[in-house]
């Protein structure tokens, strides 16, 4: 028997030698070094499972009432990598003092060329309001003036009566007219009340604020008109309280109901009268000088109203130059 092992035994084929150099296999004696072809099929990466702990780490606690918390929490290595923006460099020599005087001059000229801008538009509107006003002051005078000299006529006529009733009155009980009597009396039982126009004068009281009538003497015009319209208002309350007292008593104690309606209308009363005796007629004639010397006084401080509201119109145009 042989000895030999199967390394040398003829019988069997020898195996080729492999030989590794740097990673690689290197085929000798017969075996083909071409490379296999490669599948031209992508693969498909697998992805590596990550434990859920380490996809969301747990965060810092971070205690909010403890500023000192926030930086301790940070990382040093976001620190140091913080952007660190640089304001520029700016030149702050300083300006000649001209520079500063020339600012500070054209500051000073803006500021006043907008006051004097304000000033004028502030100008501009209290003329046009104070026209208007005035120019609404002087219509009213002109309605007061009408009013007064209406009234001035009317009073006349009333006047005229009083002194026709006080003649009538004086005579004795036999030879009275009583139809002229009830006539007069009826007719003198009347007054023309006087009520201005006092629109315009109130919006000037509430604009006394305003230059062009703080500064001029229509207050005082103001004050001396309506002082003598409170005048003739009370001229007109005593009127209306003496012809309640005086004459209603009679008329209604003598006169019959047609001639009452008769005496107060246009047609003429009849003599008829009720239970009327001298002493009547002399207590109404006592009574009647009191009503005549209020229609008197009534008289004259209408024409003194007159006068004050031409006073008042006068000055407004001359001062102001409203709008007719």
């Amino acid at each position: 028997m042989s000895t030999n092992d199967g390394k040398n035994s003829p019988g069997r084929p020898r195996r080729p030698a492999i030989k590794e150099v740097k990673g690689e296999r290197q085929k000798v004696k017969g075996e083909s070094t071409k490379p296999k072809a490669e599948s031209t099929k992508p693969r498909t990466p697998v992805k590596e499972s990550k434990p859920k702990s380490a996809l969301n780490p747990p965060g810092p606690v971070i205690n909010k009432s403890d500023p000192d918390s926030y930086r301790d929490e940070i990382p040093t290595s976001e620190i140091n990598t913080m952007e660190v923006h640089h304001h520029p460099q700016l030149d702050h020599s300083p300006k000649p003092i001209k520079e500063y005087l020339l600012e500070g001059f054209m500051i000073f000229i803006a500021v006043m060329m907008g006051f004097i801008a304000e000033n004028i538009r502030e100008y501009i509107d209290n003329n046009e309001q104070v026209k208007h006003l005035t120019t609404q002051l002087v219509q009213d005078l002109k309605a007061d003036t009408a009013q007064l000299d209406s009234h001035s006529l009317d009073e006349d006529s009333i006047l005229m009566y009083n002194d026709t009733l006080l003649t009538l009155l004086q005579q004795p009980l036999a030879k009275a007219d009583t139809r002229r009597i009830q006539k007069m009396a009826a007719r003198s039982h009347s007054m023309w009340l006087f009520h201005p126009s006092a629109g315009a004068i109130a919006a000037i009281k509430n604009q006394l604020h305003l230059k062009q009538f703080s500064n001029s003497a229509i207050i005082g015009y103001f004050d001396t008109y309506e002082r003598h319209i409170e005048l003739v208002h009370t001229d007109q309350d005593v009127n209306l309280q003496y012809q309640r007292s005086y004459l209603d008593p009679f008329l209604t104690a003598h006169l019959t109901p047609a001639n009452m309606a008769a005496a107060f209308g246009h047609s003429m009363p009849t003599a008829q009268v009720r239970n009327l005796t001298q002493t009547d007629l002399d207590q109404l004639a006592t009574d009647m000088v009191l009503i005549r010397l209020i229609t008197t006084e009534i008289i004259a401080d209408n024409k003194q109203l007159k006068v004050d509201a031409v006073s008042l119109m006068n000055y407004v145009k001359k001062q102001y130059k409203p709008e007719e």
